[in-house]
């Protein structure tokens, strides 16, 4: 009987805007994510005792795999292959500004708009999954900066290329990250970046000059340790992936006292984001940069292949602003979600009508934004009081607060891959034949024909999709779980092997609903973006 009304409601919503949008998620697969949703609830409802932390099982240094291991090693204590991905994205960077200037402002023949928005940040997103914040090493804001500051191509710059002047407190915290967050959202979204090639160059271009005024105002990298949207969503996912640098002998860091890896070498940088290897248990700040990698006398770090998830149950340690970027982080990628249906311009039409908004509708774009953002915040709010009433008040809120973040942060980085997967498979189609002309020049827009064939023929087949759609909210579901399991009875600070089911209560609510709102969005068919 359910999947009957699940399958009316999807062919119903999907025909009403047949051939404008991709289609939504098959109400099999939802109907197979609800069952295992509530199998997984029972099980941790009757699963409640202490879990113990593994004693560093399924870890495997890269260095340690034979044939490929000492390899790798060679290649990332070495500058070469790093400098040379570095000059490639930052020359694909350079034609993207060029594009969007000088070339043709259709939006889906113009690279600017289809590599930014369409491959790059479904790309970069889901890298995070095999390469942690790899990204990062190369990115070509970065790059760029650090060429026109330290005027070095890869040996370290003289200190006097710097004010080095040490980033005011009141701002050393991933604070400014969330209102970049935020208002990259906005302009996304809301002032239409997304279909102008022109502006997208200009906010690539403000990007790379806000990051060459960090590096040559405040010491080190700044930008990439406070500032930057995009690296702390890597560094706050990146607990999540299997992959992460780390020693390779850890007694060899022990016993070092020089922390090269910390301060840099005669021809290398200090690491950017202030991290010492030997001490290092999390890859929030981590860019894989190859700064440890390359100045350690000892060539004592190299990439640890690790259990999927391990690091953010088990060893991370969430301070007071990074549960909050956390929190944005959900609620911004479920706004993404709610803005790509179809009903969503209608809701803002009525908005504006009821406050006299007019032109380009921005002031009812950004009520509707903050009111989107505000949900998610009281419903957590309110599971965290819950909590801490059924605990008898004994851990303070802001503990209880960052702690119980964690859970919810797989719930965003499992729904952030799935929406994006349509995108990439559909609109990324003819993306050959903007590579062949990346201005676009004596182009003109898709054509009724263009569009229907790009709905019909995707990629990957649309069963695949809907497989992989499925499986990434079950998994991001269990992964919240398996976190929840470990971190409350740790916050609880239970000694014995029991932990009342009930405590358990509120959070798992507020982590079931989320990941309905999430799979009822991957029902829905979704505007293309361009």
């Amino acid at each position: 009987m359910l999947e009957s009304v699940l399958s009316q409601i999807n062919t119903l919503v999907y025909q009403t805007s047949e051939g404008m949008v991709h289609p939504g998620l098959s109400a099999g697969w939802v109907l197979f994510v609800l069952v295992s949703m509530l199998l997984l609830s029972v099980w941790l409802m009757r699963s409640v005792s202490v879990a113990a932390q593994p004693l560093n099982s399924g870890i495997v240094s890269v260095y340690n795999l034979p044939f490929i291991g000492k390899n790798i090693q060679r290649i990332i204590t070495r500058p070469t292959v790093l400098t040379l991905l570095r000059i490639f994205t930052a020359a694909v960077f350079l034609l993207v500004i060029a594009a969007g200037l000088f070339g043709t402002q259709v939006a889906e023949r113009n690279i600017a708009t289809t590599l930014t928005w369409t491959l790059w940040w479904s790309g970069v997103v889901i890298s995070v999954f095999f390469v942690g914040s790899a990204w990062c090493a190369i990115c070509p804001w970065d790059a760029i900066a650090t060429w026109l500051v330290r005027r070095k191509l890869w040996k370290r710059g003289s200190m006097l290329s710097s004010l080095n002047l040490r980033v005011p407190k009141i701002i050393r915290n991933i604070w400014p990250a969330l209102g970049m967050f935020v208002v990259l959202t906005w302009l996304e979204l809301g002032y239409g970046v997304t279909v102008s090639p022109y502006a997208t160059a200009l906010l690539a271009l403000l990007i790379v000059v806000l990051a060459t005024i960090s590096l040559a105002v405040y010491e080190r990298k700044a930008f990439c340790r406070y500032f930057c949207a995009v690296g702390r969503t890597l560094g706050a996912y990146g607990g999540i992936a299997p992959i992460a640098l780390r020693p390779i002998d850890n007694a060899v860091c022990a016993s070092c006292k020089t922390l090269e890896c910390f301060n840099g070498s005669q021809d290398i940088e200090p690491c950017p984001t202030h991290l010492v290897m030997g001490s290092l248990k999390q890859n929030t700040y981590c860019t894989s940069c190859g700064a440890c990698t390359q100045s350690c006398p000892h060539q004592n770090v190299n990439w640890q292949i690790r259990n999927i998830g391990d690091e953010i149950t088990y060893s991370a340690r969430p301070h007071w602003d990074e549960s909050w970027f956390i929190l944005g982080l959900l609620s911004l990628t479920v706004f993404h979600g709610f803005t790509m249906m179809p009903y969503w311009e209608d809701w803002m039409r009525q908005l504006a009508y009821l406050t006299g908004d007019s032109g380009r509708i921005l002031t009812s774009f950004s009520i509707g934004m903050g009111v989107a953002m505000l949900v998610p915040v009281l419903l957590y709010s309110a599971s965290i009081a819950w909590l801490q009433f059924i605990m008898g008040k004994q851990e303070e809120w802001r503990r209880v607060f960052s702690s119980m973040a964690l859970s919810i942060l797989p719930l965003a980085f499992a729904y952030h891959i799935a929406h994006n997967l349509s995108h990439l498979v559909r609109e990324s189609q003819g993306f050959l034949s903007v590579i062949a002309n990346p201005f676009g020049t004596d182009t003109l827009p898709l054509s009724m024909h263009e569009i229907h064939m790009r709905h019909m023929n995707p990629l990957v087949d649309d069963n695949i999709i809907f497989a992989l759609q499925a499986t990434l909210i079950l998994f991001g579901f269990w992964m919240a779980l398996k976190i929840l399991r470990y971190r409350l009875p740790q916050l609880i600070n239970t000694s014995g092997a029991t932990v009342s089911r009930w405590v358990f209560v509120p959070m798992l609510l507020f982590i079931s609903l989320i990941s309905m709102v999430n799979l009822w969005l991957l029902m829905q068919p979704m505007i293309m973006r361009m």
